[in-house]
């Protein structure tokens, strides 16, 4: 399953992915990863939760996230979810290149039965619909 949260900047969006991943975390039998730009969640997620900086990484546009996620999912068998923060800032802006990538990640959630959150800074209104054809709004 892919969920997204949108909202424009100072909307709640990532106090309300902290929240989910510490009760995905407290929930899970399994590991639960974190992927955020620049260490900033460092305090407020738990530390049972694996963070992962793609800054320190070098992990820039859709294609390079793609296969950081795979990666991740590749080497850890039992992953139950990963959350996503500030999902622009690390993919870029092109909302059809995003809706694409949303696409593919769903196909690889299907056959992984990984969860993915991601944050979404932006109003609804301006997403293209592809972007909704498989993942749901939280």
């Amino acid at each position: 399953m892919v969920s997204l949260i949108i909202g424009n900047k100072g909307s709640g969006k990532t106090k309300k992915l902290i929240a989910l991943i510490n009760e995905a975390v407290a929930a899970s039998d399994g590991t639960v990863v974190c992927i955020e730009k620049s260490p900033l969640l460092t305090y407020e997620v738990t530390h049972k939760a694996r963070l992962i900086e793609t800054e320190r990484f070098d992990i820039q546009g859709c294609d390079a996230f793609y296969g950081m996620v795979c990666g991740v999912i590749a080497q850890d068998h039992d992953l139950t979810d990963i959350f996503v923060d500030a999902t622009f800032k690390i993919v870029g802006r092109d909302y059809d290149e995003f809706a694409a990538l949303i696409n593919k990640i769903c196909k690889v959630s299907e056959e992984s039965g990984v969860n993915f959150t991601f944050t979404v800074s932006e109003d609804q209104d301006k997403l293209p619909e592809a972007l909704f054809a498989n993942a749901k709004v939280i």
